[in-house]
């Protein structure tokens, strides 16, 4: 008998011993714990396979005789009873505890079938373990915490109250990125490695390595392709006729500029909105952000800032580079200067959700070391720039309320000449408890923008206004040069908000440093001059405007050679001159802005009364104007943010907590003429931004209606508009 069962398993080419399956025991919680009590044969399954599958009964008759074997991969699948399969997907492997959907826990199924708690697989995994802990195999695919998904029956992307305040309160599957080679590093093993002394270790730039020929063709390409005409520039003259005998002491001319644009603005919607940006699109960028993760950071508000987080690095092209300092009580870089190529955003991503937060809050040396990644670079996009928030004062620097914002900033980040600011710092200030003076003072003396984030939720429309710009640089280092045409005439000023002036000597020409523009982005300056009289002809030339700026693309230098020039009429008698309807609305944005930098004053001083008055003043002025009468937007949108400050100014305890934030952000914006967020988005009250590009209300628009490349239920926020609009020619 025994011979013919041997005969039998060699014609089946089986090297093994034969079983018949038991029949199938109900699921049970001591399955687990009693599989390994179940009898097996001597010649069974390898040990390593005991603790995960119980052995049915041999066949009868017992005599029948089993050769003791080794098993190969193919006899140990084959040895594994059904009810062994299912005893090990009944049970974590790692905690030991029971599996069962609905019991509350989410369960993860690896490639290689077994199964874990989610919340036991990521602690396993989270250190960049890619192997199987029961059967050791390598996954392609791994659980990652991120903030980035839905919670179970969240209809909304943003519900704070509802949140756990653990930082991986979300998974998600991450396809792990290709292996790197030996000359790439890893960037989680990075944000745990001691600093170097010396910030070059940024990754090399694809277009350092190509000749100076593939270059200059790629990029001249690149600019015929998706920029279109050069630098606008406009004149306006307060009125279009003095009388020839007749002086006009300040007579107001306005200087209009507006960026070109981009080609691929006008993309389709699904291209537009959907698309990860391209790197032809566009200067690339390398930004360095600054973030607190400070113990006042836990929970919502670090979750919120790690997808938003998420969302700018999704939307960096692959030759822009990113570069991530944490601060607390001290800073550290989490990784270097990087390409956000599929690598290097799955990478960054992982290095962003892995923050934690604790210690104080030390903004002066997030930005030392946020500037020394710019500085110490090897290699350099062509623009940098940082983003710093923070969600509360300096504890380690800022002593006093008399102290010197300027010592906060390197000297690096201060104004360059004619080449403008080297690295202008966006800050962000979240929250009620942010030093929103601080914040202002770094974004002004660096020449950035500072914005007041009053709703956690609206954090990631805040950081896509701000790259929607930074991501549409086409004028770089841009100096106005205006001169006097006629030989009697003298300027007696430009007024080019915190842009720098400069009047020569003989007061026959002057300058403005205007440094980078977004794509269509305006800019608006008065020069003011004296009007002799003049009867020497009916039409008297004023100024000459020109403009010289680099390419950031093609890095060339570009002059406007047919230079803009500014006259008016001087007949012998004017009844009724035309009232530039662009120099009036202009007119108001300064007043209103002198306006709110007076209230801010008077508020500080605690004169909230006084405060209020000069912001009612101010608002009752600008609805007589010329413009308001005819409907103009930017002077409704001035009345209303004038309106809204006065409100926030109503109490001490309100102006401490919002107004002070608020009324900054304004003076930035306006000072700047360059959006900025403010307040909460969500509320119909809040002023309609203005300065807007195409740029950013795409941006925006992307932030609010979709989720990293599927769109989703639109958000319940105010439409992002393009502001403000300009009167076309009638």
């Amino acid at each position: 008998m025994g011979s013919k069962w041997r005969k039998v398993k060699l014609a089946l080419g089986l090297n093994m011993c034969l079983y018949v399956p038991e029949k199938p025991e109900e699921s049970s919680p001591s399955s687990s714990s009693t599989a390994s009590n179940h009898r097996h044969h001597p010649g069974g399954v390898p040990s390593r396979f005991s603790s995960d599958a119980s052995s049915p009964s041999p066949l009868s008759p017992p005599a029948l005789e089993c050769r003791p074997t080794t098993a190969t991969p193919s006899s140990s699948r084959i040895r594994l009873s059904k009810s062994g399969t299912r005893a090990s997907k009944r049970t974590c492997s790692i905690c030991l505890a029971t599996m069962k959907v609905g019991q509350g826990h989410a369960i993860f199924t690896a490639e290689c079938s077994h199964s874990f708690h989610f919340h036991c697989i990521i602690s396993n995994v989270k250190h960049g373990n890619q192997i199987c802990p029961v059967c050791r195999a390598k996954w392609k695919e791994i659980p990652f915490p991120s903030p980035f998904s839905y919670l179970p029956n969240e209809r909304s992307r943003i519900n704070s109250v509802e949140w756990p305040r653990e930082d991986g309160w979300m998974t998600v599957l991450q396809r792990l990125p290709p292996r790197l080679d030996s000359s790439s590093r890893q960037i989680t093993s990075l944000s745990h490695a001691p600093e170097p002394g010396i910030f070059n270790d940024d990754e090399v730039l694809d277009q350092q390595n190509e000749t100076t020929e593939e270059v200059n063709t790629a990029t001249k390409y690149a600019a015929s392709s998706n920029f279109i005409d050069t630098l606008e520039v406009k004149t306006f003259p307060e009125i279009s006729a003095v009388p020839r005998a007749v002086t006009h002491n300040n007579f107001s001319v306005l200087i209009h500029l507006k960026a070109p644009h981009r080609s691929g603005q006008n993309s389709s919607r699904n291209q537009t909105m959907f698309s990860p940006v391209s790197q032809n699109t566009h200067a690339t960028v390398d930004l360095v952000t600054v973030l607190d993760v400070s113990g006042s950071m836990a929970g919502t508000k670090l979750a919120l800032l790690k997808q938003a987080m998420g969302f700018v690095i999704q939307n960096l092209g692959p030759s822009d580079r990113l570069s991530v300092i944490a601060f607390s009580s001290t800073a550290r870089r989490l990784f270097p200067l990087r390409q956000m190529t599929e690598t290097g955003r799955q990478e960054a991503l992982q290095a962003v959700n892995s923050l934690t937060t604790n210690g104080g809050t030390n903004i002066a040396e997030g930005l030392r070391k946020g500037t020394k990644v710019l500085v110490d670079r090897k290699w350099k996009n062509s623009v940098g720039s940082i983003i710093l928030l923070s969600d509360g004062k300096d504890t380690h620097t800022i002593t006093s309320p008399r102290t010197d914002y300027k010592s906060l900033l390197p000297v690096s980040t201060h104004w360059d000449g004619g080449a403008g600011f080297q690295f202008p710092v966006h800050a962000f200030g979240f929250g009620a408890d942010h030093d929103a003076a601080s914040m202002h003072s770094i974004s002004q003396i660096s020449g950035g923008t500072f914005s007041f984030i009053e709703a956690e939720s609206v954090i990631q429309d805040a950081f896509a206004l701000c790259i929607g710009g930074l991501l549409s640089v086409v004028v770089q280092e841009l100096s106005v040069k205006v001169e006097c045409v006629h030989p009697k005439l003298q300027i007696n000023s430009i007024k080019a908000g915190s842009y720098q002036t400069n009047v020569m000597a003989d007061a026959r020409s002057g300058s403005v440093d205007i440094g980078d523009l977004y794509a269509e982005e305006e800019r608006d300056f008065f020069v003011t001059v004296n009007i002799p009289v003049d009867g020497s002809s009916e039409e008297m030339p004023l100024l000459k405007v020109q403009c010289v700026y680099r390419d950031p693309i093609t890095k060339e230098i570009v002059s406007l050679e047919e230079a803009s020039e500014a006259k008016i009429q001087r007949p012998a008698i004017v009844i009724q001159p035309e009232v530039s309807m662009e120099v009036d609305r202009q007119r108001n944005r300064l007043r209103a802005a002198k306006a709110m930098a007076e209230a801010r004053v008077a508020a500080e001083n605690g004169n909230l009364a006084n405060a209020v008055s000069l912001l009612e003043s101010c608002g009752r002025a600008l609805s007589q104007t010329i413009s308001a009468q005819a409907g103009d937007r930017l002077c409704i949108a001035l009345c209303a943010e004038l309106k809204e400050m006065q409100e926030r100014m109503a109490s001490r305890h309100l102006y401490e907590a919002s107004g002070r934030a608020y009324v900054l952000s304004g003076l930035s914006s306006h000072s700047w003429q360059r959006a900025t967020a403010r307040g909460d988005s969500t509320d119909s009250t809040s002023l309609v931004r203005a300065y807007q590009t195409p740029s950013m209300v795409n941006m925006v628009s992307r932030s609010q209606t979709m989720f990293y490349g599927n769109p989703q239920p639109q958000r319940k926020l105010r439409q992002a508009h393009s502001y403000p609009a300009r009167p076309g020619p009638k």
